[in-house]
């Protein structure tokens, strides 16, 4: 059995030398590791802030042009790398989705479901044919050719990695919930493993990193140390020496939950811009990133397993301060009693447009507000909650409409005509079969229509961004967010370049040293480059593919030059107007920034 699996290996391993074509493979079946820095900025990464990320960037590829796909938000991107599709294909089109009716269960509320959540996931594949993705993923068909797989790391975007893996006997998931009640199963020699190494059998908590404060209480000072640190541990203690005793090739995603969750909770900056996730908490959190991958290296070295390793590094998006300012919006213009005075609610895309369209507002499960306004910013909309005329997505920097009745051609009309006139809007989207409306864009210009299983939302809404002022816009970055967060927290989610440029790097046997590749990259081509590697097919089913890295493999010849250019909307009778900064490269297209001059970060005039 072992004989006949090798030689299975070996086929893969010859086949990916011939398909790598100028950028060839070595002849044997490399270890791959994805490290994903959840919400690490790009220009963020220094030998100062980060020496351990900026270390591996020095010795590999440092792949500078790198992208986020929009909304700028965790599971989406954490969708694409995991397939190599965008969001059309996979259909994972926000944190927080609508999924249909009826009504999923909890830990759904009502008609939305947040997807950062095993439970979730679960009811997900359940309700999409056992697999919501509905594209194969890349540990997938690592484990199906032999190979080892896990993913460890924050709860949500590990999962999704490999969606359907929840049995504990295939691909090992270990996330915040491991050991724990409502946990995805793990291997039964687990927990005995964990104890012989001086591990805990449950993860631990995130204690006071996940402390997020309120309006008048400040959020933590603390980065994910303890958690991290555990994950840490049981990679270089368990997994990594169980993959090597077995004699077999592994692939692994690490998911940091840093920077992402400090920079969200940081309790530095209270209802100001300044310093924002600049902070000390945000930076701790950019160092415990970094020190993360530092460890995950060392572990590799004791083992004798860093000379046949790939190590991709990416980050699900990039981030921002969040602001709660807008001059016109009459949701800001109101009294709550846990909002400051002057500033945008929590759902305040609902609020403004059920005035706007004589429409009440509900919590997504029909409750009545509390405090005046939604909790966290999605919301349904109609004289019947239970047979709403819209239902509302709230994910921060990015809002998401669903128009479930017939009449949504005419509605849609309505909330385009009246988003192109709030200070708040920076960029607006609508589904293909809506027909062109002044001021936006079809999905399709954004990969947001293809063969995905799940409801393609009406609207895709980006919000206002802007900088502080600072002398490299990209770090001082701000965007407007319909989030439960306060103003000068972190946030994300926008078509700003400050949340499209995440972190990409690249170093291992199978890559280029010192080298800078000036060419676009996105988190969609992070699976296909893997694949590569390792010889694996990914048959797609949809069309929204990315691309192999190949200029930056060993023994590439240099990348060509891309090409830019620019897609602009018809313009609103207001002057509003939808505009794509674009590169092209490979086949394939990559977003900088998009939405309206002038409020949009990085936007080319």
């Amino acid at each position: 059995m072992r004989r006949g699996r090798w030689a299975a290996l070996a086929v893969a391993a010859v086949m990916a030398a011939g398909l790598a074509g100028s950028g060839r493979t070595a002849p044997t079946p490399h270890n791959v590791i994805i490290f994903v820095a959840d919400g690490l900025r790009s220009g963020i990464v220094t030998p100062e802030s980060a020496p351990e990320l900026a270390a591996l960037r020095s010795e590999g590829v440092d792949l500078a042009n790198s992208h986020s796909l929009f909304p700028t938000v965790t599971t989406p991107n954490a969708s694409a790398i995991a397939t190599g599709h965008r969001f059309g294909d996979t259909g994972d089109f926000g944190n927080s989705v609508f999924a249909g009716e009826p009504a999923l269960p909890s830990p759904a509320t009502g008609l939305i479901i947040g997807l950062e959540n095993d439970a979730a996931l679960g009811l997900m594949n359940e309700r999409f044919a056992g697999d919501y993705l509905n594209e194969t993923s890349l540990l997938e068909a690592a484990r199906k050719r032999g190979y080892s797989t896990a993913a460890v790391g924050k709860l949500g975007p590990v999962a999704i990695q490999d969606v359907s893996a929840r049995d504990g006997k295939s691909t090992v998931i270990l996330d915040d919930t491991t050991g724990h009640e409502g946990g995805i199963a793990i291997p039964a020699w687990l927990p005995d493993a964990l104890k012989a190494a001086g591990l805990e059998t449950a993860a631990p908590g995130r204690g006071d990193n996940g402390r997020q404060g309120t309006s008048t209480v400040p959020g933590t000072t603390t980065a994910n140390v303890v958690q991290q640190a555990w994950f840490v541990g049981v990679v270089a203690k368990v997994l990594l020496p169980r993959f090597k005793a077995g004699g077999k090739p592994f692939v692994m995603v690490f998911w940091s939950r840093d920077p992402d969750g400090s920079q969200h909770n940081q309790g530095d900056s209270l209802n100001s811009l300044t310093p924002g996730i600049n902070g000390p908490t945000g930076l701790a959190g950019v160092r415990n990133a970094s020190a993360t991958l530092g460890a995950l290296r060392q572990a590799l070295k004791d083992q004798g397993l860093d000379g046949a390793t790939d190590i991709l590094v990416t980050a699900d998006h990039g981030f921002s301060t969040i602001s709660k300012e807008s001059a016109g919006s009459a949701s800001a213009k109101a009294r709550y009693p846990d909002v400051p005075a002057g500033f945008l609610p929590p759902g305040f895309l609902a609020l403004d447009l059920g005035k706007a369209l004589n429409l009440p507002v509900f919590e997504p499960g029909g409750e009545p507000l509390e405090n005046g306004h939604p909790k966290r910013g999605s919301a349904i909309l109609g004289a019947d909650p239970k047979a709403p005329e819209l239902v509302i997505g709230g994910n921060g920097g990015a809002d998401l409409i669903w128009l479930p009745k017939a009449n949504a051609k005419a509605v849609a009309r309505r909330i385009v005509a009246f988003l192109t006139a709030q200070d708040y809007t920076a960029a607006l989207f609508v589904d293909d079969a809506l027909g062109p409306l002044p001021g936006a864009l079809p999905l399709s210009a954004i990969g947001l229509k293809g063969a995905a299983l799940t409801q393609r939302p009406a609207i895709v809404i980006g919000f206002r961004s802007h900088s502080t002022g600072c002398a490299q816009p990209e770090l001082c970055g701000v965007d407007v967010a319909d989030t439960d967060l306060q103003q000068g927290q972190g946030g994300h989610g926008t078509f700003g370049r400050a949340d499209t440029h995440n972190f990409m790097a690249a170093v291992g046997p199978s890559f280029k040293t010192r080298f800078r590749n000036p060419a676009p990259v996105s988190n969609a081509d992070v699976a296909p480059t893997a694949a590569r590697i390792l010889g694996l097919p990914l048959p797609p089913k949809g069309r929204l593919v990315g691309r192999v890295i190949a200029e930056s493999l060993a023994g590439a010849p240099a990348p060509a030059a891309a090409s830019r250019s620019t897609i602009r909307s018809a313009r609103a009778p207001n002057g509003f107007v939808t505009v794509l900064n674009l590169q092209r490269y490979g086949g394939k297209y990559y977003v900088d920034a998009g939405g309206m001059p002038g409020r949009t970060l990085g936007l080319a005039p």
